[in-house]
């Protein structure tokens, strides 16, 4: 039965106002509207709902489909420096090789990270520039230069992108080898070239080791450069710059750098980092009372200012070098007393080294060495540098027995003794007259694969020679000759020491050495030396004859290696031309015997052909002859 439009419409508001519950996963959809702006209203809603809610049909099609392959990016220049890898490259196998990277460092097995490193690069799973930024840090921790810069080196021609720590750690390490300049040429290099910027923590170090290495005003002139770059002016560069004017008790200096940073900051300064060195600037003025103002301002129960354990370690050293060593002590013992890791950290490896030198200059050596051995309740590791503090105190005190003690412990706590270690213990054990042990250090130093200079050589050998050791520092000269470019003073000192002694066969020797190895280095200055010794017993001539005697073995020897070259180069030429016509014209009986039965041939065939001259020509003879019978039996 048709119904009209009108009773439809009726019909359908009585089913509509029924209370039947409808499903919420259905949504209804009235099959006509009153108006068309309701239709329009329900299309855009279905168009909104598709868009949030897309069909399965579209979820099934391939991912080729639904993404198209973007287009790869060409660089428009192939010469530009790369950028450094992101964060996010160390997962997967890479992660697990840089973890196996750090345990390796952690348990002090440098060697063999290193080696790891280099082996990663080219196999497949190539370490990440974090990785790489870890072993150097270790190697620049342990003062191994020549190994960071030959890393270093490697990494970059191998294509590895370094980032803005990797430059951070080489400029660290030429700054502790003192070479400034070089450290401020990649500096330079930097800024022009690398696809990012220097860090605040760039210019620290860079001002940091112009100040350690006595160039103020060139640290002056690139914290105002740090300025202009747009950096804000930060307390820590300020603090190595007052440091570095105190030390050259420059208090105006100080006073000047101060007021800066205060200004630039609103006028206060909340990081304590700088208030030793403004300590410092008042007792350079001999303004004690003010000197101690500011240090009660700093440390007071009320003050504003943030104390750090450095920021700490620079009050205390401004104590100690001024004659307040009690109030030094007592700050070190508040300092012992609030110091709660990780919360508040108020003491550090330089506190203890404050105080250690502040017992030392006080005559109380004891309580040095106790505060030194306390360092473990804070969980402080002492350093190479901590124990040759200790033991350059003691040591140039008359407690050589107590730097031998202290040294002997470095060993327990894994701390790997220096040349400077070894130095210290050397010259002690010379001036406490035990030549034998100094010299036992010596060769300790050696065997454990450290580099003593020219200059350590020189004092152990004078030191062995003063005490009529002759002998012992003839031994050290032939063991460290090959390994040190030794000059003229050197030769000339153990050369005196052998005439001295009537030992001139053993310079003869010497001088014999020399000639073979590097004649440059018998100067014309020695020559002459050696002349006037020797003219003192009148052998001379055994100079002269030895000289001749080596030019006469040298031209003989010349005259040998080019006489095994030439027969080298006989011998090789027989050999080929015994090889070439066995392999390639075949036996030289047969080719004999077929050559004269060619020729014989081939005067009868053709008394016009030419006979061959040589045996390769033979056999071609044989073959024109070979053709010929044949073209004759064809014929008949």
């Amino acid at each position: 039965m048709a119904l009209s439009k009108p009773t439809f419409l009726t019909h359908l508001k009585i089913l509509t106002h029924r209370h039947h519950p409808i499903p919420v996963f259905l949504s209804l959809r009235l099959l006509s509207f009153a108006t068309p702006e309701e239709a329009a209203a329900d299309r855009r809603r279905r168009k909104r709902r598709l868009r949030i809610e897309p069909p399965l049909s579209s979820l099934r099609q391939p991912q080729s489909q639904s993404q198209p392959h973007p287009t790869p990016h060409k660089n428009p220049n192939p010469n530009a420096p790369k950028l450094p890898e992101p964060a996010s490259a160390l997962t997967g196998n890479r992660l697990n090789l840089h973890n196996k990277i750090l345990k390796l460092i952690r348990e002090n097995d440098l060697d063999e990270a290193v080696l790891l490193t280099r082996h990663s690069i080219y196999s497949n799973c190539r370490p990440t520039i974090f990785t790489v930024n870890s072993v150097l840090a270790a190697l620049l921790r342990q003062s191994r230069y020549s190994d960071l810069l030959s890393l270093h080196r490697f990494i970059t021609q191998a294509g590895i992108a370094p980032n803005v720590v990797t430059n951070n750690l080489i400029i660290n390490a030429y700054m502790d080898c003192r070479k400034t300049d070089i450290a401020v040429d990649h500096y330079r290099q930097l800024i022009n070239d690398a696809p990012f910027n220097p860090s605040p923590t760039t210019y620290r170090i860079l001002i940091k080791g112009l100040v350690d290495n006595n160039k103020v005003d060139s640290a002056i002139e690139l914290k105002d450069e740090m300025l202009v770059k747009g950096f804000a002016a930060d307390p820590i560069v300020y603090s190595y710059l007052m440091s570095g004017l105190a030390k050259n008790s420059d208090s105006d200096g100080v006073f000047r750098v101060y007021d800066e940073l205060k200004e630039k900051l609103g006028g206060f300064v909340s990081d304590g980092v700088i208030y030793g060195s403004l300590v410092k600037g008042y007792f350079l003025r001999g303004l004690e009372k003010e000197a101690m103002d500011c240090y009660e301002e700093v440390v007071g129960e009320d003050s504003k200012i943030k104390m750090s354990a450095i920021a700490f370690n620079s009050v205390l050293d401004a104590l100690c070098k001024n004659g307040k060593f009690e109030d030094a002590q007592k700050l070190f013992d508040r300092m012992m007393a609030e110091h709660n890791p990780p919360k508040r950290l108020t003491v550090n490896l330089g506190s203890f080294n404050v105080m250690v030198d502040g017992f030392c200059e006080e005559g109380r050596f004891k309580d040095a060495i106790e505060v030194f051995k306390n360092m473990g309740e804070k969980r402080c590791s002492p350093d190479t540098l901590s124990y040759n503090n200790l033991i350059e105190h003691l040591c140039n005190n008359g407690l050589l027995a107590e730097g031998e003690e202290i040294y002997r412990g470095m060993s327990e706590k894994g701390v790997s003794p220096d040349e400077f270690t070894y130095v210290l213990l050397m010259d002690a054990c010379f001036k406490d007259n035990r030549p034998d042990d100094a010299a036992a250090y010596y060769k300790t130093m050696v065997e454990s694969k450290l580099r003593p200079n020219l200059g350590v050589y020189n004092r152990l050998v004078d030191g062995l020679v003063k005490v009529g050791k002759v002998d012992e520092a003839k031994s050290f000269f032939d063991m460290m000759v090959g390994k040190l470019k030794m000059n003229d003073e050197s030769y000339k000192f153990i050369m005196k020491a052998l005439f001295d002694v009537k030992k001139h066969d053993d310079v003869l020797k010497i001088i014999s050495a020399m000639l073979r190895d590097d004649p440059s280095d018998f100067t014309a200055e020695l020559q002459e030396f050696v002349r006037e010794e020797l003219k003192k017993e009148d052998r001379e001539e055994d100079l002269v004859k030895l000289m001749e005697d080596i030019e006469r073995e040298k031209a003989e020897a010349a005259a040998r290696e080019a006489e095994a070259a030439e027969k080298a180069k006989a011998s090789a030429r027989a050999a080929v031309s015994s090889l070439i016509p066995s392999k390639l014209f075949g036996n030289k009986e047969n080719q004999e015997e077929n050559s004269n039965e060619g020729i014989q041939a081939g005067k009868d065939e053709s008394a016009g052909e030419i006979p061959a001259e040589n045996g390769s020509d033979d056999n071609l003879v044989e073959a024109e002859v070979k053709s010929d019978g044949v073209h004759e039996e064809v014929t008949a």
